[in-house]
C-alpha cells in the first residue's frame, strides 16, 4: 500500500515537472533605452561582499576563541 502511494507520488511529480519545464518563446525586441545610459556606467562592486567577509572574520574569531578556551 505504501509503495503504491510512493510510486504514484513520484509519477505525479515527474509529470508535473515535465510540463513545467517547457521553454517559452524567444524574447521580443527590446523597448526603450538601455538600463544604463551613457555606456560607461558605474557598477557597484560591493554587493554584500563586505558582509560576507565580516561574517567570515567573526566565525574565525569565534573558532579561535573556542579553541583557546578548550586548551
Amino acid at each position: 500500500m505504501m509503495k503504491k502511494i510512493v510510486v504514484s507520488l513520484f509519477f505525479f511529480t515527474l509529470v508535473f515537472l515535465a510540463t513545467e519545464s517547457f521553454a517559452g518563446g524567444p524574447p521580443g525586441p527590446p523597448t526603450g533605452p538601455p538600463p544604463c545610459w551613457p555606456p560607461p556606467c558605474s557598477i557597484p562592486l560591493d554587493g554584500g561582499i563586505s558582509i560576507l567577509i565580516a561574517a567570515g572574520a567573526a566565525l574565525g574569531g569565534k573558532k579561535l576563541f573556542d579553541l583557546k578556551k578548550k586548551k
